[in-house]
């Protein structure tokens, strides 16, 4: 009897031994499908992340432009400010004189012509006198202008406000940009900062943070410049004004008031 006992004991033992190894391997088997779920989770939205931040590289318009420029007249001043202008109507019927800026965001001299002439310019879109398009021309990455390409990358979170939002919001970003323009030569603000700063005028637009972080219109921003310089007008500097077609020497205020009113005559 004592050895039945022993053997039933034993046989007991031995059978405990084998549930507790199979409940050992369900669980590991659990705990490893967790696991590889998990890592399955995280790398999706490591990819995801990735895909959306992945510079782009195909040439995709913006929404809003037209022969690479961004045509602001009085019906958009006249939108951003509520549907009514603070300028008087160009007299009778007649078409607002065009006006044509090739700017960069990085050039110092674009931002002291904002300085100077920008009011003026919103002035007499507002009041119907001039059409003003504003001409991407983003070209001081390569000289030096920025060490991180801020000219490009700048262009493109105020082209990604225009393709959210329309030419009201461009104008705010063109504005902004210029009024905090970093220095030249220097590293200007990463994309996340544009982002943010994009959300502090209120552009929030859906697509906004993909759009500036994966840089969708920098294609579209070298495509500008290169079809600037190759075209007969031969852009090679900013800024570059033109009006009612023709290239003017210099653009004080009074020198562009004097093309638009010759241009009207």
């Amino acid at each position: 009897m004592s050895n039945d006992r022993k053997q039933r004991a034993e046989q007991m033992r031995k059978e405990r031994e084998k549930a507790d190894k199979r409940q050992r391997n369900v669980i590991t088997i659990a705990i490893v499908a967790v696991v590889i779920a998990l890592v399955g989770v995280g790398g999706y939205a490591v990819k995801s992340t990735a895909d959306k931040n992945a510079k782009s590289t195909d040439l995709v318009a913006p929404k809003n432009t037209k022969d690479y420029g961004i045509l602001y007249d009085q019906a958009d001043a006249e939108a951003a400010d509520g549907g009514s202008s603070d300028g008087d109507a160009a007299s009778g019927d007649a078409k607002p004189v065009s006006v044509e800026v090739y700017e960069d965001f990085q050039c110092p001299v674009c931002q002291q012509f904002e300085q100077v002439a920008g009011p003026m310019l919103k002035q007499q879109v507002a009041s119907g006198e001039i059409a003003l398009t504003y001409k991407p021309f983003s070209f001081l990455d390569e000289n030096g202008g920025s060490t991180n390409d801020y000219s490009k990358r700048a262009t493109n979170a105020a082209l990604c406000a225009l393709d959210a939002g329309g030419v009201d919001d461009y104008v705010k970003v063109h504005d902004f940009l210029y009024a905090n323009q970093p220095q030249e030569g220097t590293a200007g603000p990463e994309n996340a900062k544009l982002v943010e700063d994009l959300k502090s005028l209120g552009i929030t637009g859906a697509g906004i943070d993909s759009c500036v972080k994966s840089e969708k219109f920098v294609p579209w921003v070298v495509k500008a410049k290169e079809v600037a310089q190759d075209s007969d007008r031969e852009i090679s500097g900013t800024p570059t004004v033109f009006v009612d077609g023709k290239k003017l020497d210099d653009f004080s205020p009074a020198t562009i008031q004097k093309a638009v009113e010759e241009a009207k005559a």
